[in-house]
């Protein structure tokens, strides 16, 4: 793998009657775009500006242990990885969630269901009041230990966004593993049957991903193409679709660098920036966590360890959550898969 360096941005400048953050300074050798312009450059060119809103979300990586290992990952998570956020981090959350009136929590990991509190983080959040996401590989459900896990769901009426990148056996197998499509039906079937993506209350939301270097298809009839080949092979229903872009970053980065398509997939990207999904950006509303408990203005950047606004390392009970609102978030040219098209975020497209 060649190591990339990427070069120190600079200062905040004033422009346009704004303070315009450029993107930020990475001072560690990761797997990221270096060729194409900077995403601060781009957002200035259309006169955007990117800042927090007051956060009601927290979305919490619980770990990077799962038990699978896709390509397009950018986590890296996988069987053999350690990190995993320990209960004494859950409870300074949980008090500062508590003073912070947060409404809503998105669960992800690595497979967030593997961390060894996750069942009694999940029942604190929810005697809260707050909303749950849970982030499921599907597999997880078959794995030992997690037999009773569907039921638990049902129980709790938690939410749950699936990854299932296609409705084919082979590009399922490629991308994430082989076997991994049969365990993914089987895991559907399963949830249908208690109830999953037949009611309001048991909300079952697919993913999709794209395999290779391109930008998801139009996200309604993609939908539409899951409905029946799911329902029509299967016997299986779900909600909604969610169709989310790649972002260049780690092993899906490694991957593209070792093709020789890094460059022309950012280009791809940044040649269909849609301005229109700026103001519709995931991370405008939220604050991400990693399993030690520092924030992030989004999952990407937390692989990348860029801080939230580009700052000193926090943690989350460092912060004041009146003081979020107007401050800036940091990018790089990786920010560019969520806006390419008709967007990106952990809940789908962002523009029609």
């Amino acid at each position: 793998m060649n190591e990339i360096s990427i070069p120190p941005a600079q200062s905040i400048r004033f422009e346009n009657g704004q303070f315009v953050p450029e993107d930020v300074e990475i001072e560690n050798t990761i797997n990221i775009p270096t060729t194409g312009p900077h995403f601060h450059e781009v957002l200035n060119k259309h006169e955007l500006n990117l800042v927090h809103e007051k956060p009601n979300e927290l979305q919490m990586n619980l770990g990077k242990l799962c038990n699978l290992a896709c390509h397009h990952c950018h986590v890296d998570a996988g069987p053999k990885r350690t990190e995993i956020m320990t209960w004494e981090v859950m409870e300074k959350i949980l008090a500062w969630a508590k003073t912070a009136k947060i409404e809503r929590a998105d669960l992800t990991g690595g497979a967030p269901e593997l961390n060894p509190h996750f069942r009694q983080f999940c029942d604190a959040l929810i005697e809260m009041g707050i909303q749950i996401t849970s982030r499921c590989n599907i597999t997880v459900l078959f794995e030992p230990g997690q037999e009773d896990l569907a039921q638990w769901y049902k129980d709790r009426e938690i939410r749950l966004v699936c990854s299932l990148p296609c409705y084919t056996e082979d590009n399922v197998d490629a991308q994430r593993g082989k076997g991994v499509f049969d365990k993914s039906i089987a895991g559907l079937q399963l949830l249908n049957k208690l109830g999953y993506g037949k009611s309001e209350k048991l909300s079952l939301d697919l993913v999709y991903n794209p395999i290779g270097a391109h930008l998801p298809p139009d996200q309604a009839e993609l939908e539409d193409d899951y409905r029946n080949m799911l329902g029509e092979n299967f016997d299986i229903v779900f909600s909604s679709l969610l169709a989310i872009t790649n972002i260049p970053i780690n092993r899906f980065a490694h991957a593209l660098r070792r093709d020789g398509e890094l460059d022309d997939y950012q280009h791809l990207l940044v040649s269909n920036f849609n301005p229109m999904t700026v103001d519709q950006l995931m991370c405008k509303s939220l604050i991400n966590l990693d399993w030690e408990g520092r924030v992030f203005d989004c999952d990407f950047n937390q692989m990348l360890e860029i801080p939230m606004s580009g700052g000193e390392e926090r943690h989350l009970w460092d912060i004041n959550i009146d003081d979020i609102a107007g401050a800036s978030i940091a990018t790089n040219r990786h920010c560019f898969g969520c806006t390419a098209g008709a967007g990106s975020s952990c809940g789908g497209i962002l523009a029609d």
